[in-house]
């Protein structure tokens, strides 16, 4: 199959657009999690996800016309939900106290946190 732009447009990518504040104005910034450095903002969700898209072509094209390779959206189910994670003996030490006094286990304690 041939990957060119429109084939890349119609895959799953992940969008992420987050309403944004500065000093002088409110507005919306989007950006495609797969391909780094593609983003674009507007005034509302709407017109951000509409110039988002129109990023997305650009950035695809530009890569493909330079020979670069264009990444895939990051696939779904390729995830086990688990995961080993290295932390200091003190920290260790201190969620599981916290854990202890919320009567649940280090475990759940950790999702509670990452989930915040």
């Amino acid at each position: 199959m041939d990957k060119n732009v429109s084939y890349y447009m119609n895959l799953p990518y992940t969008l992420i657009i987050q309403p944004y504040q500065d000093e002088s104005e409110f507005y919306y910034i989007g950006k495609v999690l797969e391909l780094d450095g593609c983003m674009s903002d507007g005034e509302t969700g709407e017109e951000t996800l509409a110039n988002l898209r129109e990023a997305m072509e650009g950035w695809i094209e530009t890569k493909l016309s330079n020979g670069f390779e264009v990444p895939e959206p990051l696939a779904e189910g390729n995830s086990s939900g688990k995961f080993t994670l290295r932390v200091p003996k003190t920290l260790h030490q201190r969620l599981t106290l916290e854990a202890k006094q919320e009567g649940v286990s280090l475990n759940q304690y950790a999702l509670y946190k990452l989930a915040k």
